[in-house]
């Protein structure tokens, strides 16, 4: 690969527009293709894969294995999807899915979203470490089979980046083949044991934040949209207790019970039913000023019906309705209805009704999608949740607020950033550094992987064609005309299907 890099290098040098040069940096700037050369790691880079020779050969051996199998399998998943997969259409299998999800480093699905610029900075940040540790892996390489460095480059052609390493192509030639597979599959090798890193460490970062973050003592805010509806209620920093009467531990409680809700609120078969609409099976108390001041229900084809802003219930039999009967219907306004107090579930007796004299008890009418949701939160800047009762009791159950979220479950959760960590001091960026910490590991190992598996692809200008070309060699049954042929044949093959997948991931999502 490397070599095919100083052949373009060389071509390259002859169009170009504006050479600028120093002694230990230069760059070439064409119409379609720029980069930064640089040579001041050349020394240090060999110095190391000299000292450390004898591991590093056997350190690269171990990878070439890995990755001759991972070409392999990679070929063979390629191949499958021509066969099975329908191109153009949604309709494919999880497997399909995953391979997608794998090769571009992100869920395919994900991208009808828009990414944040923090994700955006953290993807970058990962990119450049994963490039790095790619990059390195060919280098310390080649230091340690006695090849000097030329240069290592970052460059960008037309809209795509990247880097190499450049070294002398006629002295690897003159090395055995196995030293030039070790060279060529050192880059994804890297990649793989950076996952690997990154995985263990995701595994490990609740112990190793364990001095200054308590873990999975509830999720802590660390952002809130300010166009979600929860951000009137929760800032960042406040701790979720729980979400409808379920205590909640991790950031990944919170997701499960927010996709239970949803799927129990598109099941109107477990609701109650009051004058013809499916209900919440819970109530709440409404003042009679607001419920005298607000609008009727109305239907439209049995559907309940209710201006904009506005929130459905109906009254339910509790306490004395006096002039009120039951099952009546009213519109409140949004803002009333998340304030209300609940008087427990549907269908209770009056002797227990909680409501007072001056209030309904109403219930509120289930649309399709719609969650009602219970949150219970605590905040730490109230300092007296902070500290111990008298009797050495803990304090905090007193300062729990809540409150009742009225709307689908998806903006409840993807408006929310959450964490599982909570400092134990105060400090600065304590709400921010364990969410960083495992962004930046989570993000390093989806580009790391993504980079990988793309060098282990059989197609032209990556790693997978080098190994390739090195590993047909070994094939002694052909000739070396037809041993050419069928390179050429699988590189081509490789890199038609390998765009083909990428064009559908891209069309699907139109």
């Amino acid at each position: 690969m490397e070599g095919r890099r100083i052949r373009r290098q060389s071509r390259t040098r002859a169009q170009t527009l504006l050479p600028l040069r120093s002694t230990r940096l230069s760059n070439t700037l064409s119409c379609w293709y720029c980069d930064l050369k640089m040579t001041c790691l050349n020394k240090p880079l060999y110095h190391f894969g000299q000292k450390h020779a004898r591991f590093l050969k056997v350190w690269f051996t171990v990878g070439t294995g890995f990755s001759l199998s991972m070409l392999l399998g990679v070929t063979m998943v390629l191949i499958w999807q021509a066969v099975t997969t329908s191109w153009l259409t949604r309709e494919s299998n999880k497997l399909t899915h995953l391979f997608d999800s794998l090769l571009f480093g992100v869920n395919p699905w994900a991208m009808r979203f828009k990414m944040s610029l923090a994700d955006l900075g953290y993807m970058v940040g990962a990119t450049i470490i994963s490039v790095t540790v790619h990059e390195f892996g060919h280098a310390s390489a080649a230091a340690s089979e006695g090849i000097e460095l030329e240069y290592i480059a970052i460059f960008l052609a037309i809209l795509f980046p990247g880097a190499l390493v450049a070294f002398n192509y006629e002295l690897l030639h003159s090395k055995p083949r196995s030293t030039a597979l070790r060279i060529y599959c050192a880059g994804i090798w890297h990649n793989a044991v950076c996952c690997a890193m990154c995985g263990l460490a995701l595994l490990l970062l609740p112990l190793l934040l364990s001095p200054l973050f308590i873990h999975a003592d509830g999720p802590m805010v660390v952002d809130v949209s300010a166009s979600s509806p929860l951000s009137g209620y929760l800032s960042p920093g406040d701790n979720i207790v729980s979400l409808e009467g379920v205590k909640m531990f991790s950031a990944v409680d919170w997701m499960e019970m927010a996709s239970s809700l949803e799927k129990r609120s598109l099941a109107s078969s477990e609701f109650e039913v009051l004058k013809g609409y499916p209900v919440v099976n819970k109530s709440y108390c409404a003042p009679n000023v607001l419920v005298q001041n607000s609008e009727r229900l109305f239907s439209v084809s049995n559907h309940s019906a209710c201006p904009d802003e506005h929130v459905a219930f109906v009254s339910t039999p509790c306490f004395d309705l006096r002039s009120h009967s039951a099952g009546t219907g009213y519109c409140l306004g949004s803002t009333d209805a998340v304030s209300l107090k609940s008087c427990g579930s549907l269908g209770m007796s009056e002797t227990t009704c909680v409501c007072s004299e001056n209030e309904m008890c109403l219930s509120p009418v289930q649309e399709p999608g719609v969650v009602w949701a219970e949150i219970t939160y605590r905040s730490p800047r109230n300092h007296q949740c902070n500290s111990s009762t008298s009797d050495g009791s803990d304090s905090r159950e007193n300062c729990h607020k809540s409150f009742l979220y009225v709307g689908d479950a998806f903006s409840m959760t993807r408006s929310l950033k959450l964490t599982s960590y909570q400092p134990r001091f105060t400090f600065p960026f304590a709400t921010y550094l364990p969410d960083m910490f495992e962004n930046i590991l989570v993000w390093t190992f989806k580009v790391s992987l993504a980079l990988a598996l793309l060098n282990s692809l059989p197609v032209y200008c990556l790693d997978g064609e080098s190994i390739l070309e090195v590993s047909s060699l070994y094939v002694t049954v052909f000739s070396p005309r037809k041993r050419r042929l069928f390179l050429q044949v699988s590189l081509f093959g490789g890199s038609v299907l390998a765009c083909l997948v990428f064009l559908r991931t891209l069309l699907i999502q139109l």
